[in-house]
């Protein structure tokens, strides 16, 4: 069967080539008679993809030296924990609540800090960023931590806060290698696997060394300490060798395009081409202003909930799936992460043009 235009917000959809790819050495993996999910993590075939793997995103992102990768398991919601876990010293950290997975990130490392909330977009029902009072910056604060791309609600920052001599830490799940970042910027950057880099499973995490000190709160799980996973070079126990080994053939899959700068091109390119048609469409219509639109995750309303439902339906017979948008936006949501072909973003445009002429 033909392969649809996969709008998903995660999992989601992974270049072509790296499936067949991985396809290919399925059953045998550069001539080891065996599949990477099938060989041990100790041997040196498999310590060669997890290095290289490393290396290339290494490469891509321009990750400084005095940064250790890891390559672990739990999700993003497990960082949730982690982060304040090993980085709570003074017992506060400052948190901006951008959407559902920040006021998820905030529930959760309340249990371990004090949370001082110095900004947020919750009323009106998180569709821009907020802006930043510096006053509200706790002084000596743990950390700082944002949810930098919001999938559910289609906003981002496109600025960063200026936090000082306290470690920024951000959220990346939804929009790692969209866009340039200069790492140096962040004491920390996680991210879930399943929407830019691979399949669910494996989270990566992207830490400055001086942060890893293993000193954490008390009764912290050894598996929940960073000086574990960077002291094993991510081997203390066995990773998640599949997701490790697709996640790393999807960033040479970004090097051969030309690396992040490229791909960011490409995102802006895609991204305009919604985005203009929204801006002029007399029925649909975008619900995050320009200043802070998603590159990742575009999100849209005709204003009537019986017409976004009827074009949902009317999408997914013509192959565009996964356009619904989250129960709390309502309305459509494009996610147009890497891997979505600019074509799908065409086809999508055309027949939403289409669907405005015949219900107008």
């Amino acid at each position: 069967m033909e392969r649809v235009h996969n709008f998903s917000a995660g999992p989601s959809v992974l270049p072509v080539s790296v499936l067949e790819k991985a396809q290919k050495e399925l059953l045998n993996f550069e001539g080891s008679g065996m599949s990477v999910m099938e060989m041990s993590h100790r041997s040196k075939v498999y310590m060669d993809i997890i290095a290289q793997t490393e290396a290339t995103l290494r490469e891509i992102m321009a990750i400084p030296n005095n940064y250790k990768v890891m390559f672990l398991q739990g999700g993003a919601s497990m960082q949730f924990s982690m982060i304040p876990m090993n980085l709570s010293k003074n017992g506060i950290a400052d948190y901006v609540n951008t959407g559902q997975w920040a006021t998820k990130a905030i529930e959760e490392g309340s249990r371990y800090t004090k949370i001082n909330l110095v900004a947020s977009s919750e009323d009106k029902n998180f569709n821009y960023i907020p802006e930043f009072d510096k006053s509200k910056f706790s002084k000596d604060a743990d950390f700082f931590h944002i949810s930098q791309n919001n999938t559910i609600f289609g906003t981002r920052f496109t600025e960063l806060p200026d936090t000082g001599n306290v470690p920024l830490v951000s959220d990346m799940s939804s929009n790692i290698l969209s866009e340039v970042f200069d790492v140096s910027k962040f004491g920390m950057i996680y991210a879930g696997a399943q929407k830019n880099m691979g399949p669910a499973g494996v989270v990566v995490v992207i830490m400055r060394e001086d942060l890893i000190t293993g000193e954490t709160l008390p009764n912290t799980p050894l598996m929940l300490n960073y000086k574990t996973h960077a002291d094993n070079d991510s081997m203390y126990n066995t990773p998640p060798t599949f997701g490790i080994y697709l996640a790393g053939l999807v960033y040479k899959w970004v090097k051969e395009l030309g690396g992040v700068a490229a791909m960011q091109k490409i995102n802006e390119e895609k991204a305009a081409l919604l985005y203009d048609y929204l801006d002029e469409s007399s029925m649909f219509s975008a619900t995050v202003g320009k200043k802070d639109r998603s590159l990742m995750n575009i999100t849209y309303v005709t204003g009537n909930k019986d017409l976004d439902d009827k074009f949902v339906k009317e999408a997914e017979k013509a192959g565009m799936v996964n356009l619904k948008g989250y129960r709390s936006v309502g309305g459509m949501r494009a996610s147009t992460y890497n891997a979505l072909p600019i074509e799908s973003v065409k086809a999508l445009v055309e027949f939403m043009k289409k669907f405005e002429m015949e219900n107008k």
